[in-house]
C-alpha cells in the first residue's frame, strides 16, 4: 500500500492514516501488517516490525487520542485524560539508529518504540509555536491536518498532488463555464 506522508509531522501524517473521516473514513491501516509498513514507511524503522493484533489496537487507540486533541476546541484547555495517554506513549523508548563503520545507519524498534516516536511528533506538534502553523487542508472530502511550513503561511492543501490539484482543476474547469456564458 502506498502511504503519504505529507504533513509534515509524523503524528498529523499517522491521524490521516484514516482517509475523508467525515465521509467514507477509510482506513489505510486495518492490519497489524499494514501498520508496520507503514512505521517503515514513515522512516521510522528501516524494516516493518512484527505488530500483534492488540498492539494494533493500541496503535489506533493512540491515533483516535490524537485526533481527539486535534479536533478539540483551540480556545478550551486539552483534554487532561487525553494529554496523559499521549504523554505515557511518548515517554517510551523511541526506535534506535546505529551507525557502522561503513557509515551506513541502520534504525530499528519494535511497535512501541513507533508509537512512542508518533506520541512525541504529536506533542512536539501542540507547541505554541508550531500551533499557529497547525492547519486542515481545505480539500473537499479531505480531513488531513498539516503544518504549514511555507514561507508565507499561506498552504491550503495537504498536498498539491492530491487535494491542490482537484481543486485547482476545479477552479481551472469553472473559469471555463464562466468564460463561456
Amino acid at each position: 500500500m502506498a502511504f503519504e506522508f505529507v504533513a509534515g509531522n509524523f503524528a498529523l501524517d499517522f491521524v490521516a492514516t484514516v482517509a475523508e473521516r467525515r465521509t467514507t473514513a477509510v482506513e489505510r491501516v486495518p492490519t497489524p501488517e499494514a501498520l508496520g509498513e507503514w512505521f517503515a514507511d514513515a522512516g521510522l524503522v528501516d524494516a516493518p516490525p512484527a505488530v500483534t493484533e492488540a498492539e494494533h489496537a493500541e496503535a489506533l487507540a493512540l491515533r483516535e487520542t490524537i485526533w481527539a486533541l486535534l479536533t478539540s476546541d483551540p480556545a478550551q484547555p486539552l483534554d487532561t485524560a487525553a494529554v496523559r495517554t499521549l504523554d505515557r506513549y511518548a515517554a517510551s523508548s523511541i526506535p534506535v539508529a546505529v551507525l557502522a563503520a561503513d557509515r551506513s545507519v541502520t534504525t530499528t524498534g519494535d511497535s512501541t518504540s513507533c508509537l512512542a516516536a508518533i506520541a512525541r511528533a504529536a506533542v512536539d506538534a501542540f507547541r505554541p509555536e508550531n500551533v499557529a502553523h497547525l492547519k486542515w487542508c481545505e480539500g473537499t472530502d479531505c480531513t488531513r491536518p498539516f503544518l504549514d511550513a511555507s514561507r508565507a503561511a499561506n498552504r491550503r492543501w495537504c498536498g498539491m498532488a492530491g487535494c491542490g490539484d482537484r481543486a485547482k482543476a476545479a477552479a481551472y474547469r469553472a473559469r471555463k463555464r464562466t468564460a463561456r456564458s
